[in-house]
């Protein structure tokens, strides 16, 4: 069911979860609620002002949110963009968003994920993402690709039913075939990986996760 022009609005400044036929939107402006959603609190992440409104940071050493959501369960295609500052200081692994999926006998975590992560190099950074589903699973490691610390950006990781590709700040980075299956329900983590390994310094200020894929002039604005 498509949602209303009126309530996205409406949702939008209540910083609630857009559930609608095609996309969610979540802000990081408050730590007990992200998308709707109650999360749960570990370490002491915080919140900051940013020129584009609130972010939440995360000291890379305890600092996560959890939050009881999987947003691109039944997702046979997607985009899945964040906006994000990593800082100088971490540690060279973080992962930093994901999205994995339960199993609905047991509610324990299965194979299948979503990954959003950096690798540290200095004061620089390249992205990595990663999905898994029944079907088949891919890496795009950008090694070749590096970024300053310290500063906004926007990435995404997308699927049309058959390649997979990753972005920085609307530049296609990498991109492999992909034969991927949906996720069934499941839970995020942001600030560190869901099983508390490999925690993330900065910041986030803002995720977007669409059942289509975008091309990027329709991607999240980085002011």
């Amino acid at each position: 069911m498509r949602v209303p022009a009126g309530v996205l609005v409406l949702a939008w400044f209540a910083g609630l979860a857009v559930r609608g036929a095609e996309f969610d939107i979540w802000k990081f402006d408050r730590l007990e609620n992200i998308g709707g959603y109650r999360t749960k609190v570990e370490g002491h992440p915080r919140m900051i002002d940013t020129p584009a409104g609130k972010a939440v940071e995360f000291d890379g050493v305890d600092d996560a949110l959890f939050i009881e959501d999987h947003p691109l369960a039944g997702a046979a295609t997607f985009t899945w963009e964040v906006i994000f500052r990593p800082s100088k200081g971490g540690n060279p692994e973080q992962r930093f968003f994901h999205l994995n999926e339960r199993d609905p006998k047991t509610g324990g975590d299965t194979a299948n994920r979503f990954l959003f992560e950096i690798r540290v190099r200095g004061e620089e950074w390249f992205l990595d993402t990663f999905v898994m589903s029944p079907t088949g699973s891919k890496a795009l490691f950008n090694s070749d690709h590096l970024h300053p610390l310290d500063r906004w950006y926007h990435a995404a990781q997308v699927y049309d039913g058959h390649l997979y590709r990753n972005y920085v700040n609307g530049v296609l980075e990498n991109s492999a075939e992909l034969n991927f299956t949906p996720n069934l329900e499941g839970h995020a983590s942001v600030g560190v990986r869901i099983n508390h390994r490999d925690h993330y310094k900065g910041a986030v200020r803002e995720s977007r996760f669409t059942r289509r894929a975008l091309s990027p002039k329709e991607f999240l604005e980085l002011p």
